[in-house]
């Protein structure tokens, strides 16, 4: 799909505020409301824009402690495996294979250390799973919705 600096700006509009109006948006960008909803349509339609969410800050529901995981599977593990068992879990906040020596990389948040421990016992007790490696975070310093890299104007 062909994309203008016009719909980046819109995309980059709706990642900082989705609550945002075609008209507030529009006087930003420069277009009518029906023009960019008409833009906005044509980004979702193209999967660009796969739907519109509320970000939840996860001290304010008590869930403050989070943590890191690699996974080292066994042999044949695949990637569709450790994505239908890790969405069996809560408290996974995202899963990821990656380069290196660990198999995936796993985001839990958790209430507190003995919730992660049990969410990490879960997760060790994965069929496929045969070693952890965890690290604790102590404090978020940035953290960002999803970034749309903005062209120049």
């Amino acid at each position: 799909m062909q994309m203008d600096a016009v719909d980046h700006r819109i995309i980059a509009l709706l990642v900082a505020d989705a609550r945002a109006s075609y008209a507030e948006i529009g006087a930003k960008v420069s277009l009518s409301a029906p023009a960019v909803k008409r833009r906005v349509d044509r980004l979702r339609s193209a999967g660009v824009i796969k739907g519109f969410t509320a970000v939840i800050e996860p001290a304010a529901v008590g869930w403050t402690t989070e943590a890191f995981v690699e996974l080292f599977c066994t042999g044949r593990t695949t990637p569709a495996q450790i994505t239908v068992a890790t969405r069996r879990h809560p408290e996974v906040v995202g899963a990821y294979t990656v380069s290196g020596q660990a198999d995936a990389l796993v985001h839990l948040r958790a209430a507190d250390i003995g919730h992660l421990e049990q969410a990490l016992e879960r997760l060790r007790a994965e069929s496929f799973v045969t070693s952890t490696r965890s690290m604790v975070v102590l404090s978020r310093l940035v953290e960002t919705p999803t970034a749309v890299p903005s062209l120049p104007d």
